[in-house]
């Protein structure tokens, strides 16, 4: 019997494999498609996973640790993000149509712009928020700045605004003050996780810096939260008609026009008319 392997020297034969038995792979360049395939490279179950400890706060609990194991995405924080949008642009338009549409002379119109908004809204949140804060951590040199890599704060972002969208949905009912109580628990369940999140990385540079930044990750998310509750949901009060300057009646008499006059005439403002 004749074997037939693979010629010595042959190259790309054992690559794959001694890179996964050394556990590690080559890094990819910055402009390959392969640099960007490894941060959409999970499956379903870890995604929610994800999803599900975005919003479950737990003392000694950390996202990035325990959730994330060094194998950040942009994956679920993408989708997150553009379901977030629509559902805020949707359930907005149905809150007001329904709202509405009991009024004889309102005409429905769909604001597609609304989607726009929300998109730019929800994407400068979770792009720009965890950029200044990683780079605000980078120029103090905090304890452990350099724990968490940018795309690391990104996913984090990312995920805890999943609470935000049944919240947005349910929005659609009636209540205004069921409304605000759905806010209330959407906001701290996901603030108390990137709270617990970025605890450990200023807890070392004084009470004054850990509490201001804390303060400011936790205020931001709430006040995310609360803007798209006043824009999309909060339908400005309608316009009461200006009172006209005079108005008439009609009795047994005939038709007389009330308008002012001039103090001690018979001259009306707007025209003559005789006295009684």
């Amino acid at each position: 019997a004749v074997t037939v392997g693979p010629e010595e020297g042959e190259p790309g034969d054992d690559t794959d494999t001694t890179e996964l038995l050394g556990g590690q792979r080559r890094p990819r360049s910055f402009w390959t498609f392969e640099y960007y395939q490894a941060f959409f490279d999970v499956d379903t179950h870890q995604v929610l996973e994800r999803i599900k400890g975005s919003v479950t706060p737990l003392p000694g609990k950390n996202f990035v640790r325990h959730r994330l194991r060094n194998n950040p995405d942009l994956y679920g924080p993408f989708w997150i993000c553009a379901t977030l949008v629509f559902a805020l642009a949707v359930s907005g338009n149905l809150s007001h149509l329904t709202e509405k549409q009991a009024s004889p002379t309102y005409h429905y119109s769909p604001q597609f712009h609304n989607v726009t908004i929300a998109a730019t809204l929800i994407y400068c949140y979770a792009w720009l928020v965890p950029l200044a804060l990683w780079g605000f951590l980078r120029w103090r040199q905090s304890h452990g700045a350099g724990a968490y890599s940018f795309l690391e704060t990104v996913c984090v972002y990312g995920y805890s605004l999943s609470a935000y969208i049944p919240t947005a949905v349910l929005w659609l009912i009636p209540a205004a003050w069921l409304q605000w109580l759905l806010l209330a628990v959407a906001a701290l369940l996901s603030a108390s996780v990137l709270a617990l999140t970025f605890w450990p990385l200023v807890r070392a540079d004084g009470r004054a810096t850990t509490l201001a930044v804390v303060a400011a990750v936790v205020s931001l998310h709430t006040l995310l939260a609360v803007g798209c509750k006043l824009y999309f949901f909060q339908q400005p009060p309608s316009a009461s008609p200006a009172p006209s300057p005079f108005h008439t009646t009609v009795g047994a008499e005939g038709l007389h026009s009330h308008a002012p006059q001039l103090p001690g005439t018979n001259i009306s403002l707007l025209g003559t008319h005789p006295v009684r």
